[in-house]
């Protein structure tokens, strides 16, 4: 029987965490041996018609991991879900907000947590394959890279509506505008960082616009964001997809904010040396 640790958080945050650690058998078979982990953070708002199937999906990538979900105040049934089932999702941490609070905030929570040496973002829909993982990670792996983006546009995928790619590729020609970079998809939700790094930004986001902010932050610290291709597929708002065109106009003011803040401003002072030196220790 795995261990299981039931914690209830009655001041700040407002939490509730559940915390099972032993993997499954049939997980722990699965799994390639590693000595990296990686840290998948899953912030979650009203999906519970995907959650299930998004942590299966998640569970089956052959990679050494810790699956953290951050379930944001849903009130469609999923907090319930995750509730009644999360002693029988072993070798996942199930973190529970009392109230709606945001993209942003739910990843933050999820950050506070992770432990791997690598962390992937992972929204809980089906609109993208967890076993890209395998391609988001490899370039850190290589020790090529410390940030690395999934990118929709390096290869033919499929769209719901135009105004959604059109509004991710308007906040992308605003990064390279403003950031003297040749991204192909800021929007993406596959952002991936080695931990010491994501864990220095100070990030204060609290909703959608946390994809702007970790971007532009990266970007004014002097690191390179490497892009490779994923496979995406969007589904239509009666499904529930949330983003809206007043979020790609949200995005390209917290890009323009965070170009001409100071550098001194927490979470944007270039690298040091010793956090360079950490976060290839982390890596190695």
């Amino acid at each position: 029987m795995p261990s299981t640790l039931i914690a209830s958080a009655l001041g700040p945050p407002e939490v509730v965490a559940h915390d099972v650690t032993a993997a499954p058998p049939s997980v722990r078979q699965a799994q390639q041996p590693a000595t990296v982990t990686l840290s998948v953070i899953i912030p979650c708002f009203n999906e519970y018609n995907t959650i299930l199937s998004l942590i299966e999906r998640v569970q089956r990538v052959a990679l050494s991991k810790e699956i953290i979900i951050v379930d944001d105040g849903s009130t469609d049934g999923t907090h319930e879900l995750l509730g009644a089932l999360v002693e029988d999702l072993p070798g996942i941490t199930v973190i529970f907000h009392r109230g709606n609070r945001g993209k942003g905030a739910a990843v933050a929570t999820g950050l506070a947590r992770a432990t791997g040496e690598i962390v992937i973002i992972q929204d809980a829909d089906l609109e993208y394959d967890p076993e890209d993982y395998h391609k988001v990670i490899t370039p850190i792996l290589d020790g090529t890279a410390q940030v690395v983006y999934g990118s929709r546009n390096l290869q033919p995928n499929h769209y719901s509506y135009q105004s959604f790619y059109w509004g991710g590729r308007l906040v992308t020609l605003v990064v390279n505008l403003l950031y003297g970079v040749r991204l192909t998809d800021e929007a993406t939700c596959y952002k991936a960082f080695t931990r010491p790094l994501i864990q220095s930004l100070q990030l204060a986001a609290a909703g959608f616009d946390f994809c702007p902010e970790v971007t532009a932050k990266v970007l004014r610290r002097g690191y390179t964001i490497h892009e490779v291709p994923i496979h995406y597929r969007a589904r239509p708002r009666e499904e529930g997809k949330k983003i809206r065109m007043r979020d790609d106009l949200w995005a390209i003011w917290t890009l323009l904010k965070y170009r001409f803040m100071p550098l001194g401003t927490p979470g944007m002072a270039p690298a040091t040396q010793h956090e360079t030196n950490a976060v290839m220790e982390e890596r190695a």
